[in-house]
């Protein structure tokens, strides 16, 4: 839940102060590692946390579970606070700082089953 904060916070921080100075692209590619790098890490606690280190199946389920939880909060912030229609939510995934998110909220999906799958390999299991 942590990450999803920062990420809102970083989001208002995107909307509010980078996209008037650099424009949408630019401002997405500037925020999109920095909440990958946050994301990675949260990831990773969360992972250790729960026990899924090596289950690919629940870690998996733990990414498609926060993908869906973040999607679902995107787009409810979408339609409520900014007054966008449904179809114009996903055109939006169309456009190129639309399609570096949605490529930064698929890796964050996957972070789970990759940090799962990688301490599996190294512990030869």
């Amino acid at each position: 839940m942590s990450v999803f904060a920062i990420g809102f916070a970083l989001g208002a921080i995107r909307v509010l102060l980078l996209v008037p100075r650099f424009g949408d692209t630019v401002a997405v590619l500037l925020e999109a590692p920095v909440i990958l790098a946050i994301s990675w890490r949260m990831s990773r606690w969360s992972v250790k946390k729960r026990g899924l280190m090596t289950d690919t199946g629940g870690a998996l389920l733990m990414g498609t579970i926060s993908f869906a939880v973040l999607m679902s909060a995107e787009f409810v912030t979408a339609v409520t606070c900014f007054n966008r229609t449904v179809a114009e939510y996903f055109a939006g995934f169309w456009s190129v700082p639309g399609a570096i998110g949605l490529a930064a909220q698929l890796c964050f999906a996957s972070f789970p089953f990759l940090q799962a799958t990688n301490s599996r390999i190294a512990s030869g299991r």
